[in-house]
């Protein structure tokens, strides 16, 4: 039986080692590419770099690396005899596990005076074709895209001797919402270079991630969780920290809301006491314990 194949090309090199290893104990052979094959070489790990595969160079300055039969062919190839038959006579080799995060397009364009040139460049290709082909063929391959899900991809592979269907659909899914986002991210930017005014979009894009589950909905009885807009400024309360108290309900997040409404437009030290989204208490001080203190007493 030929050996399992893993392609790794990652941006975000967050437990990449530990992962790669994990991998190769179990038995994979690992392709990469560029800065990912750098690291994995340096930290003394086999890893085959993929023109060897393709027996095709790097060529426009790293742009084209992956997008080759030989790679997506061993990505796409369904379990079927015919699909075998055909990368064998082609002389491609089945890939089963591609670990791909993109480039930092996010986080480019949020530096300052970011060029329109550099933004272009940090438009990934190859990663989301790669990508989105793995999750097409998760019947087969497994796709990763995040690290925080390296340990449950090695857990699987050491209890069931692969990853299980299960949790490559949840990784495919993952996956497809990855490259979605990051599309939508680049459309955005590309549409806002357009506005020379007030900027209002044709159509309006929003991806949110889960921040955490709530202790309840608007009502005891039901569920709720809370979201945070990615493209959200840091002044907003999705980047607010708890201090001390039980997990917060949907009412409680509805009335830091009505609070923050209030004080954000002060430029004192204030406080406000909020009770089902009406301020009870509000109040300026010198400093944020006299204002509440001021706050505390004008509440009836």
């Amino acid at each position: 039986m030929a050996p399992k194949r893993a392609v790794l090309s990652v941006s975000d090199k967050t437990g990449l080692i530990e992962f790669a290893s994990g991998l190769l104990k179990y038995g994979y052979e690992l392709i990469s590419t560029g800065g990912t094959y750098k690291v994995l070489q340096e930290a003394g790990l086999a890893v085959t770099y993929v023109s060897e595969i393709t027996g095709f160079p790097e060529i426009l300055d790293g742009r084209v690396k992956t997008l080759h039969p030989k790679i997506h062919g061993g990505i796409l190839a369904m379990d079927t005899p015919e699909h075998r038959a055909q990368c064998e006579q082609a002389g491609i080799e089945l890939i089963d596990l591609v670990c791909v995060n993109l480039y930092p397009f996010r986080e480019t364009i949020a530096k300052d005076n970011v060029t329109f040139e550099e933004a272009i460049e940090n438009i990934d290709i190859g990663g989301p074709t790669m990508v989105r082909a793995a999750a097409k063929n998760h019947a087969r391959v497994t796709i990763v895209v995040n690290p925080a899900n390296y340990e449950q991809v090695l857990a699987s592979i050491a209890e069931n001797g692969t990853v299980t269907p299960a949790l490559r659909q949840k990784l495919a899914a993952e996956a497809f919402a990855h490259t979605a986002d990051y599309d939508r991210l680049i459309a955005d930017y590309l549409e806002k270079q357009q506005a020379t005014e007030v900027f209002f979009p044709q159509n309006l894009r929003i991806t949110a991630t889960k921040l955490q589950d709530l202790r309840y909905g608007e009502n005891p009885a039901q569920k709720g969780a809370f979201y945070l807009d990615l493209e959200a400024g840091r002044g907003t309360l999705g980047y607010a920290r708890q201090l001390q108290g039980k997990e917060l309900s949907y009412n409680n997040w509805m009335d830091m809301d009505a609070a923050w409404e209030i004080v954000k437009e002060l430029d004192a030290p204030a406080c406000v006491i909020i009770k089902h989204t009406n301020p009870c208490g509000a109040a300026l001080g010198r400093t944020v314990l006299e204002a509440y203190e001021r706050a505390l007493a004008g509440d009836p």
